[in-house]
């Protein structure tokens, strides 16, 4: 996949997050760009047309592979677009309009996502770990330093 190995480069991976991404995609087939375990969430950026086989089965193969790690699994379709990316982090919560990228003075960058209200609990998570979690993705692969909820 194009890309895939830019990406590597720069991101640290644990062991574990190694043999995370090896047995997923044993599991599902996919090409794995990214491996993030986040508190009680193991994280998976696949890459750009990768979905339709992680999803394969209506989901299936990521329902077993959560039960093997005993972890919540999360997948994010990766993009080269900052705010497309950020918009796949985000899924299932709705948008009412596309992620907006806001660069600062000092250089920072600021990602503004207009959330539909039903879908803002989701976006965000317990105690917000949903959207850290986005925080994390976006700043390790396209430099975003903050990533905010409307």
């Amino acid at each position: 996949m194009k890309g895939a190995l830019a990406l590597s480069e720069g991101i640290k991976l644990t062991e574990k997050e190694m043999r995370y991404i090896s047995l997923f995609e044993a599991a599902t087939g996919a090409n794995i760009v990214d491996c993030l375990e986040y508190r009680d969430i193991v994280a998976f950026v696949v890459g750009e047309g990768e979905m339709p086989r992680v999803l394969a089965k209506k989901g299936a193969k990521i329902q077993s592979f959560s039960k093997l790690i005993k972890k919540k699994v999360k997948v994010v379709e990766y993009s080269d677009d900052p705010a497309k990316f950020i918009q796949n982090a985000l899924q299932p919560a709705r948008l009412l309009e596309p992620v907006r990228i806001i660069e600062r003075a000092d250089g920072r960058k600021i990602a503004v996502a207009l959330v539909d209200s039903r879908y803002r609990a989701l976006a965000i998570g317990k105690e917000g770990k949903n959207i850290e979690l986005v925080r994390i993705l976006s700043k390790r692969h396209h430099n975003i330093d903050h990533v905010m909820i409307r």
